[in-house]
């Protein structure tokens, strides 16, 4: 009986130490998808745009517009579909495909988008960010 015991253990033991994430780097990968998940769910556009990456910015300026339009939405799903990593010459990252549903708090319509969210670790900062931007309610499913 104690073998038997001390073998579930440790069998569950090595599942959750596979689940776990290994390096410190993918441990704050975890950490900033959850982040990002909460910030996205409570629609806290503002604090989800400190996400993005600020060369991604550069590119793309979040503008008044954008933001103003997403806070039109209450997020009422935030489903994930996909992650898929990547492995380019210039860094590591992850392609991760969310389905988010909103509701138009002005026409009390639900809409459903695709959010394809680009993430790459920054050596500088030490973080990771967002290479695609925010969401965007113009694009439909």
């Amino acid at each position: 009986m104690k073998s038997t015991l001390r073998i579930i253990i440790m069998i569950g033991l090595a599942v959750l130490l596979t689940a776990c994430p290994k390096t410190k780097q993918d441990r704050d990968l975890t950490d900033t998808l959850t982040q990002y998940e909460t910030i996205i769910r409570w629609a806290q556009w503002d604090a989800a745009a400190d996400f993005v990456a600020p060369e991604y910015q550069e590119d793309h300026p979040i503008t008044r517009l954008e933001l103003d339009r997403l806070r039109l939405f209450r997020v009422t799903q935030y489903k994930l579909r996909s992650v898929t990593p990547m492995n380019d010459s210039d860094s590591d990252g992850l392609v991760q495909v969310v389905e988010i549903r909103l509701f138009n708090k002005s026409q009390s319509r639900e809409l459903t988008i695709i959010d394809e969210q680009i993430w790459k670790y920054d050596e500088e900062y030490k973080r990771w960010f967002l290479y695609s931007g925010l969401p965007d309610p113009t694009r439909r499913y």
